[in-house]
């Protein structure tokens, strides 16, 4: 058997932990060292936390690599020690050339859609925010230009009506596991393409998530609304301004129709097992809700100690 390709892997969240424990099995690679983002201050108590990449990298016994600069000329002659022939990179920030220009093999990224459509750092969330019925991870080589190197292989990944962003991800992340492990092995083979991407006219971006992107513009159609809860539940979550000028945030909703005309932003409630605002062409009905400093709550437990005003 030829010589396992030496690998560095490069992650930070815990969507990038399968990709990794993938890798490690693949008889055709040896994962060298780990590279993740530092350790950073989390919970109550503001202690510093490890990324999930790096828990899962000690627990392999791995070397693992924190920059704070990836431009950090000691960071880049330490990452050239490990002498790697391909980098793997799934859910890390971007790489100066320098870095993903190292290793003979280049540098291989693992993105959440199918490449060209939704570059940027959320695609998960913006496939089901714009209501699309199937996603799926794409591996490409990486290039100066954000999400845009030539494509080595796509897998589709079916959206559910029921799938929000966490139910998704979950998917999206065993997808891009598999993605990654067929890829190194394709690469180690000889046998990987290198097809350049195009840029059809209807390109559909997907830009870090904003506060102000979960904003519910109750303007837009009733239906939209739903696939926008969808795409940002549980995190960050959806909201809706209550009467009293309070964000309340929105983790599962309906469309109803109208039973009568009402102007979008009108609120209604029994009081018991109904709270919905009208929107665009319906009423949003809101199954999933929570207050700011509350607890997250089925609408009907939120109702009995809430009262609608105004």
């Amino acid at each position: 058997m030829p010589t396992p390709l030496r690998l560095i892997f490069m992650g930070t969240p815990d969507f990038a932990v399968p990709a990794l424990e993938t890798l490690l099995a693949l008889p055709e690679a040896r994962v060298v060292a780990v590279v993740t983002a530092p350790d950073r201050p989390a919970g109550r108590g503001r202690q510093l936390q490890a990324s999930a990449v790096k828990a899962a990298a000690l627990a392999h016994g791995l070397p693992v690599l924190q920059p704070t600069n990836l431009k950090d000329p000691d960071f880049q002659a330490e990452l050239k020690s490990y002498a790697a022939d391909l980098q793997v990179v799934v859910a890390f920030r971007m790489l100066p050339e320098a870095v993903w220009n190292m290793p003979p093999l280049g540098s291989l990224n693992i993105h959440g859609s199918l490449l060209p459509q939704y570059r940027g750092a959320a695609p998960i969330n913006w496939a089901l925010m714009h209501g699309e019925t199937q996603t799926g991870v794409t591996s490409f080589f990486l290039r100066h230009e954000i999400d845009t190197g030539d494509l080595i292989f796509q897998d589709v990944v079916p959206i559910a009506a029921d799938d929000d962003f966490g139910s998704l991800y979950d998917k999206m992340k065993l997808a891009g596991a598999a993605l990654a492990g067929r890829t190194v092995a394709a690469i180690a083979a000889g046998a990987a393409p290198s097809t350049p991407q195009t840029n059809p006219p209807d390109l559909r971006p997907a830009p870090k998530i904003a506060k102000e992107t979960g904003r519910l513009d109750l303007a837009r159609p009733v239906a939209e609304l739903v696939n926008w809860v969808r795409g940002l539940s549980p995190a960050p979550g959806a909201f809706v301004t209550l009467p009293d000028g309070r964000p309340l945030k929105v983790f599962r909703a309906q469309a109803v129709a109208f039973a009568a005309d009402a102007a979008p932003g009108t609120w209604a409630s029994d009081g018991r097992a109904y709270l919905r605002v009208a929107a665009g062409g319906g009423w949003l009905d809101l199954l999933d809700v929570q207050l700011e400093g509350k607890k997250r709550l089925l609408v009907a437990e939120f109702l009995r100690g809430f009262k609608l005003v105004g």
